[in-house]
């Protein structure tokens, strides 16, 4: 349980440290310094990922390496390697719930809505009831995703994912308005 805790902190702390290096430009000066912060946000990601790779080859069951790894990935919009990441951390960890969570994530950046439902699903399905307090934000999003995605194709299993997502967060203005047209 301590290494899945230690991972859970790991993937949050690594999802929301995005790097966001403006790149608007605005004269001549301020072009230069935002290149060269994106350029050195982006060597900075590099030697940070190269880094990994290399403890990753050294233990291949490194999760907290692999986490890291991942969210390394993310971070440079590594959208590929990112989800091969998070596979490889599923493998090892096939109970670990938030791997999916982040597969579904880097599923919707890619565009690939069809992967990005069945990671949510799996995600729901692996949560733990011991883990439902910590994780209700998530899974009201999860639900969410899974109502919106089904909306057309099964309206009834929409409402019942819709109403999940709002006992989890009621406050979900989308979720609110999904449910609102899911039941006029």
């Amino acid at each position: 349980m301590n290494i899945r805790t230690l991972l859970l902190g790991l993937m949050l702390t690594g999802s929301l440290s995005f790097v966001s290096a403006q790149t608007t430009k605005t004269d001549s000066a301020a072009g230069t310094t935002n290149t060269t912060a994106t350029t050195t946000a982006t060597q900075s990601a590099n030697s940070a990922i190269d880094a990994l790779k290399k403890q990753i080859e050294a233990n291949p069951k490194d999760a907290e390496a692999l986490s890291k790894l991942a969210g390394a990935y993310q971070e440079a919009s590594d959208w590929t390697n990112a989800i091969d990441t998070w596979k490889k951390i599923s493998v090892l960890l096939p109970d670990w719930a938030p791997s999916y969570y982040s597969q579904a994530y880097v599923y919707q950046n890619m565009k690939d809505d069809a992967n990005a439902k069945l990671a949510y699903e799996k995600y729901i399905a692996t949560v733990k009831p011991e883990e439902v307090e910590q994780n209700k934000k998530n899974l009201a999003y999860a639900y969410f995703y899974v109502a919106f995605s089904e909306q057309q194709s099964d309206p009834a299993k929409a409402k019942e994912h819709i109403a999940k997502s709002l006992q989890y967060d009621p406050t979900n203005q989308d979720a609110i308005k999904l449910s609102q047209a899911l039941n006029s």
